[in-house]
């Protein structure tokens, strides 16, 4: 049964949005003595859980990091009952359940087929033919076991993020406002994600001086409601903060659009080098100069269109190769601007990224065709298309793809690992007929035993078997 609350036209039926994190660590039973050192974090989580429970919503929205995370899509766990735990933390007893409100669903993903978002509902059928786990993720389980000893006993619609344009994520979170204003539900947004994973040395990305930079840009600007600044965010910033909050805070922060946000930062810290922070969100007056999607996919496009017209010559082939592929079905013939590109031979490295994330990457050590140009033109192709990673790369994605070329130098053998620098040389370890490569200059790889590490897993190359080492040096081009 749902509050019995008068419904206003044009009253955003938001209660607030908590932006929360998600370490089982403050979990006393999975934490132990541990979970003392995060204290203000465990109190600032408790005041979002009764303030929950003092606005008794109609419906929790929950958004996580840590679910069924598809490329294309935003994702909705629609099971009847959702439930889940911390077992495989070590505390099984630490569980929560909540019945689903089918119809908020429902209403979310036919709002989504009028927009550019993909949003799909997995219920027990697809959950299975994707191979997802039924149960909820940690990244819902421990803010929402918080909400569950308080005795709230709502619906839950739980949201796995989707890795899309940051643009389409913020204008998602616009649909799920318009779609629970339009229901009549009194909600709460819960948007669950962990800040900066490189805080300190020992953390768990790995320690970077730009994760506490990137997590005081975030929180200057929720203080300040500062939406733009998120967006003009450097991708190498957020890729060198190794966090997973910054899409679930844009989803949330659109389902402020058009509004004044008034905020509070509950708590901070950083102790086990991974930034916690919960802050509370709540709409303040309604304000059309804030109503910003119209402009965010405008300057995105301006964005794409200004890296397109700077692409170098082996990026400008690689793209046209991919474009000529997908329009036609065939490799393309190397036109005289390229004919720089047929003077030498190389191995070639093409790496396509989407929205951020990689989108695929395939390349060959040592030449394979009679020339550079050859050789991007069929690695180009081969990329889009044949990474085992990914589904094939569709013409209407290409142009939000980013493309790099890596032309190799010669492969040269060493004997130490301390001739080895992930930033300066890419690396090649080799046993019998198993054979893997990395390239340099990859964010968060910065020492060359995490480098040699991730080239034996590549090549299936147990960890404690011997192996020959080679660098080679990259010219890069983008």
């Amino acid at each position: 049964m749902f509050n019995q609350k008068t419904i206003q036209v044009g009253v955003i039926m938001l209660e607030f949005i908590g932006f929360v994190p998600h370490p089982p660590i403050i979990i006393e039973e999975v934490g132990r003595e541990e979970t003392i050192k995060i204290s203000a974090t465990t109190k600032a989580m408790e005041k979002i859980s009764a303030d929950i429970k003092n606005a008794n919503p109609d419906v929790i929205v929950a958004i996580t990091p840590h679910g069924h995370v598809f490329s294309d899509a935003v994702t909705i766990t629609a099971l009847d009952i959702l439930s889940g735990n911390l077992k495989k933390f070590g505390a099984p007893q630490i569980k929560v359940e909540f019945k689903l409100d089918h119809e908020v669903v429902n209403r979310i993903v036919e709002s989504c087929r009028k927009s550019p978002i993909i949003c799909s509902a997995l219920d027990k059928k697809l959950l299975f033919q994707f191979k997802c786990p039924a149960e909820l993720d940690h990244g819902l389980v421990v803010p929402l076991s918080f909400v569950v000893k308080t005795g709230w006993d709502g619906n839950l619609v739980p949201i796995n993020m989707g890795l899309l344009p940051y643009e389409e994520l913020y204008h998602f979170g616009k649909i799920l406002r318009d779609t629970l204003d339009a229901l009549g539900r009194s909600w709460v947004l819960l948007a669950s994600g962990d800040m900066s994973h490189s805080l300190r040395p020992g953390s768990p990305s790995g320690y970077s001086p730009q994760g506490a930079v990137f997590d005081e840009i975030i929180r200057q600007s929720i203080r300040e409601g500062n939406v733009m600044r998120i967006f003009d965010l450097e991708e190498s910033l957020v890729e060198e903060a190794a966090e997973c909050g910054l899409r679930p805070l844009i989803m949330a922060l659109g389902a402020l659009d058009g509004y004044e946000i008034n905020s509070e930062e509950l708590s901070y810290e950083g102790q086990f080098g991974v930034g916690y922070l919960v802050a509370q969100l709540r709409a303040g007056k309604n304000d059309i100069s804030r109503e910003i999607i119209k402009d965010l996919y405008k300057k995105r496009k301006e964005r794409l269109d200004k890296y397109q017209d700077k692409e170098t010559m082996p990026v400008k082939l690689a793209r046209e190769s991919i474009k000529h592929y997908l329009e036609k079905g065939q490799v393309l013939s190397v036109s005289l601007e390229y004919e720089d590109l047929k003077i030498n031979k190389a191995g070639v490295f093409v790496s396509l990224k989407m929205h951020g994330s990689l989108r695929g990457c395939i390349g060959t050590v040592v030449p394979e065709q009679e020339n550079i140009a050859q050789e991007i033109i069929h690695n180009a192709v081969s990329a889009a298309i044949r990474d085992p990673r990914f589904h094939p790369l569709q013409k209407e994605e290409l142009n939000d793809i980013i493309i790099s070329v890596d032309i190799l130098e010669e492969p040269e053998e060493v004997v130490s690992m301390t001739e080895l620098n992930p930033l300066e040389y890419g690396v090649i370890v080799s046993n019998g007929k198993k054979k893997g490569l990395l390239l340099p200059k990859l964010t968060g790889i910065k020492e060359p035993e995490e480098q040699i590490e991730i080239a034996k897993q590549k090549a299936g190359i147990r960890p404690d078997e011997p192996v020959k080492l080679e660098r080679f040096r990259v010219i890069r081009y983008t």
